[in-house]
């Protein structure tokens, strides 16, 4: 996202600054690639961790600036939101025993950030999306103050215009809208890095987008979002509509999204995709211009070329280009973006060494994949994959339509193994995690597959955000036992966590599937409600949602018996409601809710949020339950 330090584009001087001096870079990287100055017949891979911070009840934990003054900074880095945190790995060849030395590597640093978040009541958690998160726990007060952030939510709502919107539809559907982008902050991957020569840029990072279907396929960790099961990999709808800053006018013409997979092969040259997006999308954030690189190529260096590096840093393709110097010699990178963080960190090597194996293979077996595949095929392979996983069918070489297990079982898998064998990856290595990703597959049992199979055996057993919780709880359990996704037993909702944490707030208790009347409905309608669905209290709303009244079953018994008693005409709900009803928003104690109904001798509670729309109802029902519960929990005690 760009230097710590920059400033929202609200300072048109120093834009326009910036904008010429990112114009300067693109020139210079050309000079650079017509010079041979870019490193080429070396093969490096890398990778960044992205991570969340929960408390005690799973939920986010504003703790990641704490963690991060707790450990080594020389590979920890902050993200946009609070509970979240960034490890850097440091980059190696791609041969020998490379693959285990970066699982080591992130198992070692993990630890140090475990015993940091631990010392201050947080733990580490490695998942696409947080099962637990809410609405709730995305206000400006969960992003880390810096600049950068501050300045992309800034800028972003200008060129918006508006809130943004979620529309996703999977096994549930999703419908909302908010007001800054810590949607962005809710997606945590796993994004490795592939180094290669400028002379074949274009043919592998052609062939990066025709593996990323299959790739995300096996590895999709994201089901779930706000308590709706959604996509196999959610995190891919929900970053592209998280991070949207085109306009109703630019959406209208179909102007890209800054969240793009791409709309054609690359042809020759990575300028291609670089002057792409300086064209297409506005400069975000700006920030001091500290260095001329033409002058820097002059007196025979290597110039940072940061101005485009913090212009790509605002452009989300799911495959980035990446320039970048170390130890003087500048290089240039693939940055594979689909990847979900979790489920363990072998699951996360293994989907690492089936990418790095096809790259490898593919590239000697298929040279230029352009000549096999169609672009549109390979785009439309990676949204079916996000949303189905191993269930997608995807169109592979020569139009072949074919189950994308049978296509990683049967071709992939191998010649990953053969591209993997070509860089003398260790063989116990290859053995173990392209095993781990077969047993994955044959099974069926990613990270998605097991969060839903999790959810679906606890049926409705308990309440959704018990569920979640426990789901969330098993999911760090399971972690932190270290076998992979494949091996983890289901999840069941008394495992892992206090279930009293589970009613500690009415949001926690309250019921949201909710029957609702209009003030000018028949009574009639209201006793037939209560009678069919089983319920005492019925809200009721206007037509934009906002809490009216309430109605109890008494008084619909009263007037229904009345009415048949003294043959009067039928009546309307807002004759016998009791309006403006006692209300509760979705953070107040469970205590203090039942307080307030025994002070004021009513059976149920609305809940409504800060406009006074209607969004749960709570009833004594439900806190005798919680009763009960507790009572039993008091019996079981030695």
């Amino acid at each position: 996202m760009g230097d710590s330090n920059s400033e929202s584009t609200l300072d048109r001087e120093a834009m326009r600054a910036f904008t010429k001096a990112l114009l300067v870079d693109v020139s210079a990287l050309e000079r650079m690639l017509d010079a041979g100055l870019i490193e080429s017949n070396v093969r490096r891979i890398g990778a960044e961790q992205e991570l969340f911070l929960v408390d005690r009840a799973m939920h986010p934990a504003l703790t990641g600036l704490k963690v991060l003054e707790k450990v080594d900074q020389t590979h920890f880095t902050p993200e946009l939101g609070l509970f979240n945190l960034e490890i850097n790995l440091s980059p190696q060849r791609l041969r020998d025993d490379c693959l285990w030395r970066m699982e080591q590597q992130i198992e070692g640093l993990l630890t140090q950030a475990r015993r940091a978040a631990e010392s201050i009541g947080s733990r580490i958690l490695l998942t696409g999306i947080l099962p637990t998160m809410k609405q709730k726990h995305l206000t400006l007060e969960s992003m880390t103050p810096l600049p950068r952030y501050l300045g992309l939510n800034r800028t972003t709502l200008e060129h918006r215009g508006s809130e943004f919107r979620l529309s996703i539809k999977g096994l549930d559907e999703l419908q909302t809208s908010h007001d800054n982008v810590m949607f962005e902050a809710c997606n945590t991957s796993f994004q490795i890095h592939f180094q290669v020569g400028p002379d074949e840029f274009a043919e592998l990072y052609n062939l990066a987008q025709a593996v990323t279907g299959p790739v995300l396929a096996a590895a999709v960790n994201s089901p779930v979002f706000l308590q709706h099961r959604l996509w196999a990999e959610t995190r891919v709808a929900l970053f592209q509509q998280s991070i949207d800053s085109r306009s109703e006018a630019h959406q209208a013409r179909q102007s890209r999204p800054r969240v793009v997979f791409g709309d054609r092969w690359v042809d020759k040259s990575v300028l291609e995709i670089y002057r792409e997006d300086v064209a297409r999308f506005r400069v975000f954030m700006s920030s001091e211009v500290d260095e001329d690189p033409m002058a820097v190529l002059d007196q025979g260096g290597i110039p940072k070329l940061a101005c485009l590096c913090q212009h790509n840093g605002t452009v989300y393709r799911w495959n980035r280009p990446c320039y970048g110097v170390h130890n003087g010699v500048a290089h240039l990178r693939i940055e594979h973006r689909a990847l979900p963080a979790g489920p363990t960190v072998a699951d996360e090597i293994a989907n690492a060494a089936f990418f790095h194996g096809l790259m490898t293979s593919l590239s000697a077996r298929y040279g230029d994949i352009t000549k096999v595949l169609r672009f549109d095929d390979a785009k439309n392979n990676f949204t079916t994959a996000a949303r189905y996983g191993l269930h997608a069918r995807l169109t592979w070489i020569d139009g072949k339509t074919v189950p994308a297990d049978e296509l990683i079982l049967n071709e992939l898998l191998p010649a990953a193994r053969e591209g993997l064998e070509s860089k003398d990856i260790r063989p116990v290595d290859i053995d173990h995690y392209l095993g781990i990703l077969e047993e994955r597959v044959r099974s069926g049992r990613t990270g998605s597959q097991w969060a839903l199979d999790s959810l679906a055996s606890m049926g409705e057993h308990g309440r959704p955000d018990e569920r979640y919780r426990a789901l969330t709880a098993c999911m760090y359990l399971r972690q932190m036992e270290g076998k992979p996704v494949h091996e983890w037993e289901p999840a069941t909702l008394e495992e892992g966590f206090d279930w009293r944490d589970s009613c500690r707030t009415v949001e926690q208790v309250m019921s949201t599937d909710l029957f609702t009347l209009h003030p000018e409905d028949l009574v009639d309608l209201a006793a037939s409600v209560m009678d069919w669905e089983h319920v005492r209290h019925v809200p009721v709303e206007d037509v934009a949602g906002k809490l009216v009244g309430i109605v109890s079953h008494r008084q619909v018994l009263r007037m229904v018996g009345r009415g048949i008693k003294d043959g009067t005409a039928p009546v309307a709900v807002r004759e016998i409601m009791t309006p403006d009803p006692l209300t509760v928003d979705a953070d107040t104690l469970t205590l203090t809710a039942i307080e307030m109904m025994r002070e004021h001798k009513v059976s149920c509670l609305p809940v409504t949020n800060g406009e006074g729309k209607l969004i749960g109802i709570v009833t004594e029902a439900d806190f005798i339950q919680i009763t009960a519960r507790l009572l039993e929990e008091k019996l079981r005690e030695p």
